[in-house]
């Protein structure tokens, strides 16, 4: 299919062939008709992928400060490869659109094949001419609803998110600031909800537009005496609210809305501008409500919402996002708005890139500016071939999932090898398959799981997926007879576990082992090699501090579901150091955690013992300081003390003078990880870690798991 992409680093934008969005749960596969370009939005995206570095610093200050902040902790080369990875991928674009489903998930209620409907949705309703989206973000349509209307789905109930905000009734006033695209639409609903609406905007010709179209009055804020006629109109009492649907870093519309507003109105916040307002002698002296209005409404940026398909009862709700949208289609299908006269351009979507041209230099007016696709294309799901086959090597590999961690870890640590043929990618997104499979030498993106998984020229996958797929993915890897890297942690269940152990074992008593690495790669670090040579081989004690950090509990690396909290998703990894510098086995975990409102037990210490009679803890602990370095080892046994510092410096001491060993870069393993995974595949030789130990470690952080909930020890 083709999807309209664009580079952030040189902001180079072109209409590509990508591979057809997956698939996934509670998600509707649409083919676009009809897509809105958000002028405000889109356009501020474009025009600062178009400016040199140095403007796109001054664009994103706090992007620049993460990167500074990697920089200080891991070094040039991955802070390199991190910038260089948003830098040179290609960003889709689009957030509205309408078009007739060709296909929805097994789960899917209400919504069918051939159904019109309208999508929404940063990432998802993307200016394509396929999409899938989640069902919580698309609406269904009447079957003779007007889909070029219905492509302003997404801003429409943005907008009537701000008047639902505003909290107005029949009869009282409103004034909107900001006439552009939202701000027309927010003008439309008020009136048709029977509110004396009254407009603003710098344009003079927004202002004629809204006067003409959709609101009682209009002016130009450079008019003289615009508040004075406001006070005018509302019999001296001032309006009831006042909407904000500007864009822009001037304070002034924030103070000029409170002096518009009536004494205890409201100010209601849409666009984008600063909220530093002068306290008096407004804000103060009128007692004025300021509200935020979240984007569509409730539901917005909530996991459980929005990917997991969860709807709020509305009993309790009445105004989701979903329903939101709802009410803003049956008002445009009614005949209640009148949309019409919005859609000032239409563009064939092969000829996107003159529409945002046109939005930057602002070469001619416009508001509403609408892509319409060709819809006598059918649906093909095919692999992209990017280069001729290579001729047969000793491993042939491909990549499921290939985000951030695959391609600032994974990915650049392959070797350059004649023996190492890269045939396929398949990622969630066309758009990050072809970049990947582009940037790093693959022959092909696929479309479909099937592709990499049923094709005998493969014989190698990496699965650095959400952790909620990784043992869906190891199962049927192992099944199709590949070997397989999976990046940590090995699944999230311990039926999971049991079901790879099964199939591992089933492989390992057949005619082709397979070799089976999850991504622990801390064993692997320079320092931490050295440290175990430094260690005899009886028992010892160790301890390992994790300065781990917050993460907000509605991320997915938190949700159990998906990313199985952080001591399976994470925590995984510092077990298995342990285990490895002790060359044994956990036997019995016990676990305890700071009382957490979110009960995420992510501040926890977790004490094992093992089978040689070695003990460890983990103090994994995310209520700590940021300026710290993240994790540091103390290991002790036989007079002898190991303390290896965030995987830069190594100080052993017990052997007359203490040993000192520093890095200039943080060096956790990744790349001996990968290219001895590789290796051993090549020569055949025994796998990097037993698959006992693998389990066993698992085990050991549902253990932990158990532990916490139980208040007890677990034996393993």
């Amino acid at each position: 299919m083709e999807q309209l992409t664009q580079k952030l680093g040189s902001g180079e934008m072109k209409i590509q062939e990508v591979p057809v969005p997956q698939l996934g749960a509670g998600e509707v596969l649409v083919q676009n008709h009809y897509s809105l370009i958000s002028s405000g939005t889109e356009g501020s995206t474009v025009k600062t992928a178009r400016k040199g570095l140095i403007g796109k610093a001054k664009e994103r200050p706090q992007q620049v400060k993460q990167v500074l902040d990697v920089l200080r902790k891991q070094g040039p080369v991955q802070t390199y490869r991190a910038v260089m990875k948003k830098l040179e991928a290609y960003s889709p674009l689009g957030y509205s659109s309408a078009g007739i489903v060709v296909d929805v998930a097994t789960d899917v209620r209400g919504i069918a094949v051939g159904d019109r409907v309208a999508c929404a949705g940063v990432g998802y309703a993307n200016h394509a001419e396929f999409v899938a989206v989640p069902e919580n973000l698309v609406v269904k349509l009447p079957a003779d609803a007007d889909l070029k209307r219905a492509c302003y789905n997404t801003l429409g109930a943005i907008a009537l998110q701000g008047v639902r905000q505003a909290d107005l009734r029949l009869g009282e006033s409103c004034v909107v600031i900001g006439l552009g695209l939202i701000g027309q639409l927010t003008c439309l609903m008020l009136r048709a909800s029977g509110v004396r609406t009254f407009g603003i905007d710098v344009d003079p010709a927004a202002a004629q537009t809204a006067r003409t179209h959709c609101a009682d009055e209009a002016w130009a804020r450079s008019e003289p005496g615009v508040a004075e006629r406001i006070d005018e109109l509302t019999g001296g009492l001032g309006s009831d609210a006042v909407i904000i649907t500007a864009g822009t870093s001037s304070l002034d519309p924030i103070n000029f809305a409170g002096r518009l507003a009536r004494k205890k109105g409201r100010v209601v916040v849409v666009g984008a501008v600063p909220t530093g307002f002068d306290r008096d002698p407004h804000y103060y002296r009128k007692e004025l409500d300021l509200r935020m209005s979240c984007s569509y409404g409730p539901g917005r940026y909530d996991l459980d919402y929005e990917e997991k398909g969860l709807d709020y009862p509305a009993a309790y709700v009445r105004w989701t996002e979903n329903r939101n949208m709802q009410a803003f289609q049956h008002l445009v299908h009614s005949g209640s708005l009148d949309l019409d006269y919005l859609s000032t351009h239409e563009f064939a979507f092969e000829e996107a890139a003159g529409a945002y041209d046109l939005i930057v230099a602002r070469s001619e007016p416009f508001l509403g500016i609408v892509l319409k696709y060709d819809t006598s294309k059918t649906l093909k799901r095919e692999p992209i071939a990017l280069r001729a086959p290579r001729p047969a090597g000793r491993v042939h590999l491909a990549f499921i999932g290939a985000g951030s961690y695959a391609q600032g870890n994974l990915l650049p640590n392959i070797p350059e090898d004649g023996k190492i043929i890269r045939r396929g990618v398949l990622t969630n997104s066309g758009t990050t398959s072809k970049r990947v499979a582009e940037r790093f030498s693959f022959e092909f993106c696929a479309d479909q799981e099937s592709d990499l998984l049923a094709n005998d020229t493969i014989d190698t996958i990496f699965i650095a997926t959400r952790h909620d797929s990784h043992a869906d993915y190891v199962l049927k890897a192992l099944r199709a007879d590949k070997h397989v890297f999976v990046e940590k942690p090995l699944c999230l269940r311990e039926d999971e576990l049991e079901e790879i152990s099964t199939a591992f074992a089933d492989r390992a008593a057949g005619k082709n082992p397979a070799h089976l690495l999850v991504g622990f790669n801390r064993r692997f670090a320079p320092l931490a090699v050295d440290l175990k040579k430094s260690l005899g081989s009886g028992p010892m004690a160790m301890i390992y501090r994790v300065n781990a950090g917050a993460i907000p509990p509605d991320t997915w690396i938190q949700d159990p579901d998906i990313g199985g909290g952080r001591i399976v998703g994470e925590g995984c990894h510092f077990i298995d150091f342990l285990a490895f510098l002790c060359g044994s086995l956990p036997v019995s975990v016990s676990a305890m955690a700071v009382p957490d409102p979110n009960a995420l037990n992510d501040t926890v210490s977790i004490s094992i013992t093992f089978a040689n009679g070695s003990i460890g803890t983990v103090h994994y602990f995310a209520n700590g300081s940021k300026e710290l370095p993240k994790e540091y080892v103390e290991v002790y046994q036989a007079g002898r003390t190991g303390i290896l510092r965030d995987f830069k410096a190594l100080e052993i001491y017990g052997s007359g003078k203490p040993k000192k060993q520093s890095l200039v870069n943080q060096d956790k393993g990744q790349a001996v990880m990968v290219r001895r995974f590789i290796e051993a595949i090549c020569d055949g030789a025994d796998p990097l870690i037993a698959f006992e130990e693998i389990a066993a470690v698992t085990r050991a952080t549902f253990a932990a798991h158990h532990s916490l909930q139980s208040k007890q020890t677990v034996v393993l």
